[in-house]
């Protein structure tokens, strides 16, 4: 099994944060790696990264990053494969990895998913790889649709709970 996309993070301290998006991958069967890479600490080790994910056949980077948060611009500053931040709440709640990663100069792209996002940044992930693979894209809508029923099991719920000046 060869990974298509591929996690990275700052650090191990991002795993949690990180799980729901390998979650995700596993219940949709794609196969990706997950690593701790720093633009700080091991930067030639993200230079070396980010310059041969193309030739291993990854289609997708998801990037985690807090405070500082450079690890998504400076790995989209050396690949064109699509990159997706996702800002960790390290300091500041996470507003300072959120404008790290959003405000990238032009030409250097980061999608960028809300603080913690992870699970948005794999389904982002999973939408971009499926745009040439009708099986992915069904899968996707399986999972929406899912969603959806969760949201109507949820009234169903909340039918049946009972209060005074309830009207509903």
């Amino acid at each position: 099994m060869k990974p298509v996309v591929s996690i990275i993070m700052g650090s191990t301290s991002d795993l949690p944060v990180m799980e729901k998006a390998a979650k995700f991958f596993d219940e949709m069967e794609i196969p990706f790696e997950i690593n701790a890479l720093s633009a700080h600490r091991t930067p030639e080790r993200v230079e070396a990264f980010a310059k041969a994910a193309a030739d291993r056949g990854i289609k997708v980077i998801i990037a985690a990053a807090g405070m500082a948060a450079h690890l998504p611009g400076v790995i989209a500053s050396m690949t064109h494969i699509p990159v997706i931040g996702v800002p960790i709440d390290a300091s500041l709640d996470g507003i300072d990895a959120l404008l790290a990663i959003v405000q990238m100069p032009p030409g250097i792209p980061v999608a960028t998913v809300g603080i913690n996002g992870s699970l948005n940044a794999a389904i982002l992930a999973l939408q971009m790889i499926a745009t040439g693979d009708q099986d992915l894209q069904e899968k996707l809508k399986a999972y929406k649709e899912n969603l959806k029923k969760k949201i109507e099991k949820a009234n169903e719920d909340l039918a049946k709970v009972e209060f005074k000046f309830k009207t509903n």
